[in-house]
């Protein structure tokens, strides 16, 4: 399926990809929407759930925020219109909103976030704003109307006092009705903003475009952990320096940009913190290992039957080539493969798509080394057996 309408995905990439906006109308053809708005509801009562409700006073140009967990309560006070329920990672609760994100494979999988759900009544909305990221916006339930402006910058003013961030005056360019499997593309910091025309859902499904700063902040502390601290700066063979003691000379410069060289610039590293950072989860409690492991013994009887092995929701796979051999990497955490030529096939087939066919790697599965990465896989509770 072809989320991208009439377009294909190398015309995308190439013309709108994180260069313009663009509406694909009837994107999901016939779209029923995974969850209803009491599902939502039912998921924000949950402590393990990240989930906001924002209020608009248009009356008086005011906005509330609220945190949940909440309440049956909290949802019998609120009032008939102009408010906002928002829930993150829908998709790692749901496993066919987690099955929505591999119709945007065009995209690094390492580069999802998360699908966000909201529900809001007419009038609802989260005001006019802009993101740093990449985001689809997909209509489930509902109408929802969409102003869509020219790109922000940070210093664009916004109205104060409030508890989000709402640009004080937005400029509108586009401005189109979403109905049910349309769906709006927009690239970071374009201003946006969105109004429920009636009771509505719109799912959105971001992607992760961490800053410049903690890309530099986070690769400098992942090196320095790996130093300790007994390499010490030296500087032989320095010059007198009594005429001038508080100069740094280019001796210096030289020496530490030597060793800011060195140990940012060593074999692999790099790629593993993009892989281990990349892919660390968000909600760190949602995902644990098996409490009792299995044994191949387990698991094997099932490999004979048409069974299809699937991520589990709350998995982030990453993988990388380093000297021809496959580092797989899940929720920020190397996993140790056996460098073969199968386990290296089979690592990469798992990574590659979140349900398997136990068809497409009964084979590969003939190998030692296999059989172990995938009981290690399942033991991490990063694969389960799914319906075919």
């Amino acid at each position: 399926m072809n989320v991208l309408g009439k377009i294909t995905k190398e015309e995308f990439l190439k013309e709108y990809w994180q260069k313009k906006p663009l509406l694909i109308r009837n994107a999901f053809p016939d779209f029923v929407s995974p969850i209803d708005p009491d599902d939502m509801a039912g998921l924000s009562l949950m402590e393990e759930v990240e989930s906001r409700i924002i209020l608009e006073d248009k009356a008086n140009s005011d906005w509330e925020v609220k945190h949940g967990p909440f309440s049956d309560d909290t949802f019998s006070t609120l009032p008939e219109t102009d408010w906002t329920l928002l829930v993150q990672a829908v998709d790692q609760w749901v496993p066919e909103m987690a099955d929505i994100l591999d119709l945007f494979s065009f995209i690094p999988n390492w580069r999802v976030d998360d699908v966000m759900a909201s529900f809001a009544p007419v009038g609802g909305g989260v005001g006019p704003h802009f993101d740093h990221y990449d985001v689809f916006l997909i209509q489930g339930l509902g109408q929802r109307k969409w102003q869509v402006g020219p790109q922000c910058k940070e210093t664009d003013e916004t109205v104060e006092g409030v508890p989000v961030k709402i640009l004080k005056e937005m400029q509108v360019d586009d401005e189109w009705t979403l109905n049910p499997g349309d769906m709006l593309y927009l690239p970071p910091t374009y201003a946006h903003n969105g109004v429920a025309l009636n009771d509505c859902m719109t799912f959105s499904v971001g992607f992760r475009a961490p800053s410049e700063s903690d890309i530099l902040m986070g690769f400098s502390e992942f090196m320095a952990k790996e130093l300790g601290n007994d390499k010490r700066y030296t500087d032989p063979g320095i010059n007198n320096a009594s005429q001038t003691p508080a100069l740094i000379d280019e001796h210096a410069i030289s020496r530490i940009s030597q060793i800011v060289r060195e140990n940012l610039s060593k074999k692999g590293a790099l790629e593993q913190w993009i892989a281990e950072f990349m892919t660390e989860s968000k909600y760190e409690g949602l995902h644990e290992p098996l409490e009792d492991e299995l044994d191949w013994e387990d698991i094997e009887p099932l490999l004979n039957e048409d069974e299809v092995i699937t991520h589990n929701e709350t998995s982030r796979w990453a993988y990388y080539v380093l000297e021809d051999s496959i580092r797989l990497t899940i929720n920020g955490v190397a996993i140790l493969i056996e460098q073969t030529e199968a386990n290296q096939k089979l690592a990469a087939t798992l990574s590659n798509q979140r349900h398997t066919s136990l068809i497409d790697i009964r084979a590969l599965l003939a190998h030692k080394e296999c059989q172990e990465l995938l009981l290690n896989l399942f033991n991490g509770n990063h694969l389960y057996f799914s319906e075919s």
